[in-house]
């Protein structure tokens, strides 16, 4: 029996890993979602076939990616967009969908050959964004599975993006409403810094944004005392 780990640190990801034991039931899948236990002495002990990487913030180690074949899933469009805080500066450029490229792990950062690409949306909330991404990722990998899909080099111009900090989401010097509207949205999501803006004596931070017309927005915010 062909065994597949899927290594993230999401936790909505575990829906993925539920559903794809039951869409590709004659396979042993294995759920990674602590650092800890991602080790090449771990993996030695599964031989996993594949390790499908739907999120993960750490490096892979060479060890690791030279011995076992590691498949992450990049929310843009390669080689446009290679690099950090893919969804964030996505959305503050300016776009309104992407593609999700599913990639082998090399030493570059998401350099890897592409096995395949898959259209997303970014509308709404970075948590909407990410429970829709599941779904996709879902899929692809079924297709990666299904027809032993083989990758190949990236081709067109490339792009890097650089990880945004958290900083970056303050939203004092926007100059539109639908600026503040994507800055807010993007950042709305579990374990991400929300957008905010700073007073002497507070600090604004807000999520659930609403657009109701091009001079106003609706959203929560959470007042901190400093």
């Amino acid at each position: 029996m062909k065994r597949f780990v899927i290594l993230t640190e999401k936790p909505w990801h575990k829906s993925l890993y539920l559903s794809l034991q039951k869409v590709i039931a004659e396979a042993d899948w294995v759920l990674i979602d602590e650092k800890k236990n991602f080790s090449y002495e771990e993996l030695e002990k599964l031989q996993p076939e594949k390790i499908f990487i739907p999120h993960w913030s750490y490096i892979i180690p060479p060890q690791i990616f030279k011995k076992f074949e590691c498949i992450v899933f990049h929310m843009t469009d390669l080689p446009y967009g290679r690099g950090g805080s893919p969804l964030q500066n996505l959305i503050a450029k300016g776009h309104s969908e992407t593609k999700i490229s599913a990639i082998r792990v090399e030493k570059g950062l998401d350099t890897g050959p592409v096995y395949l690409k898959a259209p997303l949306s970014l509308m709404g909330t970075a948590q909407e964004i990410f429970l829709r991404s599941t779904d996709v990722i879902e899929k692809m990998i079924e297709e990666i599975i299904i027809h032993d899909l083989n990758p190949v080099p990236q081709s067109g111009e490339i792009t890097e993006f650089i990880r945004r900090k958290p900083e970056q989401g303050n939203i004092e010097r926007l100059d539109t409403v639908e600026q503040v509207f994507d800055y807010i949205r993007m950042l709305d999501c579990e374990g991400y810094p929300p957008a905010f803006f700073e007073t002497k004596e507070f600090r604004f931070e807000f999520t659930r944004a609403s657009l109701k017309s091009e001079k106003e927005i609706l959203a929560d915010v959470r007042i901190i005392k400093k």
